[in-house]
């Protein structure tokens, strides 16, 4: 079984861990290096257990303790994309050999285990070459989908087979547009590389349920709506629109899926069935 739980979620920093049967999984370094290293502990973990630290992009509420990071879990791999790897320094001191660069569209396993699959694929967001990723362990399939403007055919293709998903819902687009950010940053986040907003999660979200249906797809989609932001949004919001959302196209809480909303700070843990 995969457990997913967020360290933090927001535009101020995020961080999951990922664990598997046998495998401890951390997404992002964006959060202090005592937050994540204490999340660990309450659920159990040494940081010498991560074995591997996936990197979605270069921006510093994902990478903001991946050198910290890099000497506590001694034994992880870091994966990232080259253009995440070359355009930030946060990299400059995990070692070269640690470091795997992935490509979208690539799957790799780590030590070449067969029980566990991590997949990348391309995110739309104004950073240098951004990755969503899925892990697969065990016959369950876990995708993670923040920091994106738009959810492009490629996306959704590599999500929409996925029974868990930390998906974005960044921004209540009347609470962005009347808010006090300056106009072109409004412009910014609600763009094709920007961030996804509550209604564009819903609508997406229906999309892949209905796709369960067709599929006649066994027990509820497992949501984590995360990556909100501070300003422009608030997890009731969050919720009640994408739930507004499924409920319009016939579905149901508790029977056709679960939710939800990743605080911004302290641990989440993924709804259960």
């Amino acid at each position: 079984m995969i457990e997913t739980v967020s360290i933090g979620s927001s535009s101020s920093g995020n961080s999951y861990i990922i664990m598997t049967e046998g495998r401890t999984i951390l997404v992002d370094a964006g959060l202090p290096a005592k937050t994540i290293v204490g999340a660990l502990g309450q659920l159990g973990k040494d940081p010498a257990d991560v074995d591997a630290v996936l990197i979605t992009h270069e921006h510093i509420d994902h990478v903001k303790s991946v050198r910290a990071i890099s000497r506590k879990c001694c034994n992880a791999f870091f994966y990232a994309s080259r253009g995440t790897v070359e355009n930030t320094n946060s990299f400059c001191h995990v070692p070269q050999e640690r470091i795997v660069l992935l490509s979208a569209g690539e799957i790799v396993r780590i030590d070449n285990d067969d029980d566990i699959e991590i997949g990348a694929f391309p995110l739309s967001h104004d950073a240098a070459e951004p990755l969503g990723f899925t892990v697969t362990s065990g016959g369950e399939k876990l995708a993670i989908v923040t920091d994106t403007g738009i959810v492009s055919e490629e996306i959704y293709s590599a999500i929409n087979d996925a029974g868990l998903l930390v998906f974005e819902a960044n921004h209540d687009l009347d609470m962005l547009m009347f808010g006090e950010y300056p106009y072109p940053v409004k412009v910014r986040i609600k763009g094709e590389k920007g961030h996804l907003s509550n209604d564009y999660a819903g609508d997406v979200l229906a999309s892949i349920l209905s796709d369960r249906k067709a599929s006649r797809t066994d027990g509820p989609l497992r949501i984590m709506l995360a990556h909100l932001s501070f300003h422009n949004n608030a997890p009731l919001f969050a919720r009640q629109t994408v739930e507004d959302a499924l409920s319009a196209a016939g579905f149901h809480r508790g029977e056709d899926y679960t939710l939800e909303v990743a605080a911004k700070e302290g641990i989440t843990f993924m709804p259960r069935i």
